[in-house]
């Protein structure tokens, strides 16, 4: 592939080695050699088992808590640094504390521009991320980024299922604009489930904004993490009326009682991309793979041709 001066190689943190060996695949090429020995006391040390000199180095590893995969990514990003890469992209297919996006509230931390911040000192040339919580995070970097978009590929699995009278429904309001983007790719109508929290994770009341009444309505949204908002507005929209409920969200983070939520709930489905391991435990959990439009986007960027046709928006 591409530019023999510079050659391309393609490296995987521990939490994301699932999906990189599939970004592989999709290129034909092979998966860098790397090792990450811990010591005893939990400390590790990534370590490059190849030479990169003068190569641009993709780093693959999303930063879902704990921080050790977040600090991973940061030691590779610096080994690549000092062993002289061509150029460092880190790919992060999940963009982790990107919740905090803004002060909210009096004395907390905007820990998104924080990290962003932080790759950019470790020597990261470029991002490459899917789905952000909010598309302003971008802002945040001082390198470009790529944000794509797995609306790329589920809008059409949505229009392959068949489904006869399709409603997009966003799970709250600050969801509006991704629900509207995939009512304008389906040509369908939109409706807002608006609720309100007495604190985080906790979802204090819920109304429906608009007719679900014998529609097949697909929920979307960035990420669902203890699913207590999904489960609660598909429970809802199926007591509205509503003939089948789905969703669809980029991230599957799935904490606590998420899988039983989901089991227990109005759910006929719900679709994840691969951006996070997958989770078993769940018949109505299914993947879809991020790895086609990442590779895409890694050969892109590596012989400089254009890739806004990946973001799909």
């Amino acid at each position: 592939m591409g530019n023999k001066n510079h050659s391309l190689k393609i490296f995987s943190g521990r939490a994301t080695l699932h999906l990189t060996k599939k970004i592989c695949t999709s290129l034909n090429i092979e998966l860098g050699l790397s090792s990450c020995p811990v010591f005893a006391d939990g400390e590790f040390e990534p370590c490059y088992e190849e030479t990169i000199r003068g190569s641009h180095v993709f780093i693959v590893q999303s930063t879902p808590p704990p921080g050790d995969n977040f600090l991973e990514l940061l030691l590779l990003i610096d080994a690549a640094k000092r062993a002289s890469a061509y150029k460092i992209i880190a790919v992060i297919p999940y963009f982790g504390y990107g919740r905090q996006d803004r002060k909210d509230k009096p004395r907390v931390s905007i820990g998104a521009k924080l990290f962003a911040d932080i790759l950019s000192v470790a020597g990261v040339d470029r991002v490459i991320t899917v789905d952000l919580h909010a598309d302003q995070i971008q802002g945040f970097f001082n390198v470009p980024v790529d944000h794509l978009y797995a609306s790329a590929m589920f809008v059409p699995y949505i229009e392959k299922m068949g489904l006869k009278d399709v409603v997009i429904a966003s799970p709250d309001v600050g969801g509006t604009k991704r629900a509207n983007t995939y009512a304008r790719m389906l040509e369908t109508d939109m409706v807002i489930c608006h609720k309100t929290r007495a604190k985080a994770n906790e979802i204090n009341s819920m109304t429906v904004i608009g007719d679900v009444v014998g529609k097949d309505v697909i929920i979307v949204d960035d990420m669902i993490d203890t699913a207590g908002t999904i489960s609660k507005a598909s429970n809802l929209i199926k007591e509205k009326g509503a003939n089948s409920v789905r969703a669809f969200a980029a991230h599957g983070v799935l904490s606590g009682p998420a899988i039983e939520r989901i089991e227990n709930s109005a759910l006929e489905e719900v679709y994840f991309t691969d951006s996070i391991q997958p989770k078993n435990g769940c018949d109505k959990i299914k993947y879809i793979s991020v790895a086609g439009a990442l590779g895409e986007a890694i050969e892109r960027v590596y012989k400089n041709q254009s890739i806004s046709s990946l973001y799909y928006r």
